[in-house]
């Protein structure tokens, strides 16, 4: 069984759309594209390269189309994208210049390919699909790195339609700039009781 593993910038409010800069995501009119961008320090970058490792990759189309036109010509910056395998869940795409990318249809697909044998599965932007992932349970591990600022409006990690599930915290850091760096591992079912009790 492969590890399904979440990677996300977020802020305070949950919104994770185009942290990586003004021209990344302008969909539904959002404006605070590359709001990442005076975050960064020693430690965020140490903990961006430990991601870049070599892994196999779960998108959405959204996402995917953003990758396809700027990671084949900058694979040296991100050692392993071009090699790792694409997985796009899509229902309007079904090839890719791209190579090393396989597309997916349902939810199905992607429960079998969690349980195949082979890399670890990243999920990296894919607001939509995280979603789904969430609401069928799929995804194994949370790494996320919180700013401290909110945006009011743009896509969010979470959404309305996820499954109650708890989450234990693996690591734990801050940076210079106040970024939280956390990773949760999916750790069963809610408890509850009363508080205090």
């Amino acid at each position: 069984m492969r590890k399904i593993t979440v990677l996300s910038m977020i802020t305070l409010d949950g919104v994770m759309q185009a942290p990586g800069g003004p021209e990344e995501d302008r969909s539904n009119g959002f404006e605070y594209g590359g709001w990442t961008a005076s975050y960064g320090d020693e430690a965020y970058g140490k903990a961006i390269e430990q991601e870049l490792k070599p892994a196999d990759y779960l998108l959405g189309r959204k996402t995917f189309e953003i990758w396809e036109n700027y990671w084949p010509e900058h694979g040296d910056f991100w050692p392993g994208i071009n090699e790792g395998t694409k997985y796009v869940l899509s229902g309007t795409r079904n090839d890719s210049d791209w190579k090393n990318t396989e597309f997916l249809t349902n939810i199905e697909q992607i429960e079998k390919l969690k349980n195949s044998d082979g890399p670890n599965i990243q999920v990296w932007g894919s607001s939509e699909l995280i979603q789904l992932l969430l609401s069928h349970d799929l995804v194994d591990e949370l790494r996320l790195k919180i700013h401290p600022l909110t945006l009011g409006k743009g896509k969010k990690l979470f959404g309305d339609a996820g499954i109650p599930a708890a989450f234990s915290l693996t690591e734990s850091s801050i940076t210079s700039k106040g970024v939280l760096l956390v990773s949760y591992d999916r750790a069963g079912d809610v408890k509850t009781g009363n508080a205090g009790a």
